[in-house]
Order: structure tokens, then sequence, then C-alpha cells
């Protein structure tokens, strides 16, 4: 079983998964931001790589993918300093990033390295379903590496149903056909769609995000599925905090879960 599968067996409700970009704000800041997640309570780690065309996030990661390549982050460092930070983190990390850094860096090289360094699940927002069956499924199967798939309010329920077939991990549930973002509630079609996702019955477990910024966001993402994910919010707080540590206990204050 891995550390995933553990997580949702032992906890399976009220998740804080959170999201930062890797060498923001600073190139060598991940092993100390994975460590202050890490030993604040958060249950799963999202480690962005930054790209200079990062179609689904908003402006405030879109800002910290220009910090952190401007800084020199790469992949490979990212992958580095992942490596580093596991020798003292025990839950899940899991790599989100567009496919163009990974295609260059090498596809099943990534794979490797990734099992290595002890990432759990990958995250890829630009990857069409047909071609993850066709040539990453097989890798996935390799190496014991899920990947992890989003819907969106537009997503089929037949897509749904093929989603929550062939991959694993957990379904992200975008909370709405927008970039990333905080905003301050979500609105009745909103809910509707997460009542409607939740009504599926679907044999993996589903984390909510964009727009969870709030106690209010958070919690409703926790009651339509197994917990929330954060990373704008976070973002913001790296950027007006003086340590990894001082962002985390803001973030935590901001979403009312201290």
């Amino acid at each position: 079983m891995n550390r995933l599968e553990k997580l949702f067996e032992n906890k399976g409700k009220d998740i804080l998964s959170v999201y930062f970009t890797a060498g923001f704000p600073h190139r060598d800041d991940t092993v100390e931001i994975i460590r202050a997640l890490a030993d604040s309570g958060v249950d799963m780690i999202e480690v962005g790589v930054p790209f200079s065309d990062p179609m689904a996030d908003g402006k405030t990661i879109q800002g910290s993918s220009t910090v952190a390549l401007r800084n020199g982050m790469t992949l490979g460092l990212l992958l580095d300093q992942v490596e580093q930070a596991r020798s003292r983190c025990d839950i899940p990390l899991v790599l989100m990033g567009y496919l163009n850094p990974m295609m260059q860096y090498g596809i099943e090289r990534l794979f490797q390295r990734c099992k290595q360094v002890g990432i759990d699940a990958l995250i890829v927002p630009d990857l069409p379903f047909g071609e993850y069956m066709e040539h990453y499924k097989p890798l996935c199967d390799r190496y014991g590496l899920p990947l992890i798939m989003l819907i969106t309010p537009e997503t089929s329920p037949e897509r749904i149903r093929q989603i929550d077939r062939h991959c694993g991990g957990f379904i992200y549930i975008v909370s709405a056909a927008a970039t990333t973002g905080t905003r301050e509630d979500f609105s009745p079609e909103q809910l509707d769609y997460f009542r409607r996702i939740d009504a599926m019955g679907l044999d993996n477990h589903r984390l909510i995000g964009f727009g969870i910024s709030n106690p209010q966001t958070f919690r409703a993402a926790c009651r339509y599925s197994s917990g929330a994910i954060i990373g704008s919010r976070f973002i913001q707080a790296l950027e007006r905090n003086p340590t990894p540590e001082a962002a985390v206990h803001d973030l935590l204050h901001t979403i009312g879960r201290e």
C-alpha cells in the first residue's frame, strides 16, 4: 500500500493538500517548505514544476512560476530537492506540472526518478485522457505511480467513469471552468456540481481544488469530497511572510484549521 492509499484509508475525510511552486520565492526553499508543511499536519503536498505558460493557473501561480524560472529552478533540481526533503517527510508528495517540461526531461526517465526520490503520484493538467491511456498508463503501471486526472463541470459522466476506472490516486475536481485563484464562496451551481459528482458513487477518492481560500470554501470542499487542495492562497502567504513556517501558520489560520 502506497502513501496515498494509506492516507485515504486512515483518514478519508477533511484532507488538506497544499500546492506550491518549487523555486518560489527562492530557488532553494523547496526542502524547507516541504518540511514546514509536513510538520504542521498538512496531509499531502503538491510540488509544482514551474512553466512559462501554465494555462490552467491564475495570475498568482503564474507569477510564482515566472519567479521560480528566473531563480533557475529546473525539473531535475526540483527532484533532487524532493529527494533531500523525503528523508524527513513521510506524507504523500505529488508532482504537478505541464507536459512540455516533462517531455524535455524524458518521460520514462521522469517516472524512474520520481520513483527513486519518493514522489507518490503525478498530475499533468494538459495531458489528454486518450494520450494517457495509450502512452502513460503503461508507465504508471510499471512504476506504481498513479497519474491523477482533473475533471471540470464540463466533463461528461462517461469520461468521469472512464477516469475513475483507469486512473488512480484520486480524482481532482476542478471547482469551476476557470483558472486557479481565490474565491470568497462557491456558487449554487458549483455546489450542485459537487453534489452531482458525489452522487455518482465513484471508486476513487476525490479532492476539490481551485478557489479554496477561506473557512467556508474549505468546509464546502470537505463536505462533498475527501478534502481540499489549496494553492494560490499559500503562494500569497509565502509572498508576505518571512519564513515557510510563518506562511504555513498564515494559511492554516486563513482557512480556520489551526
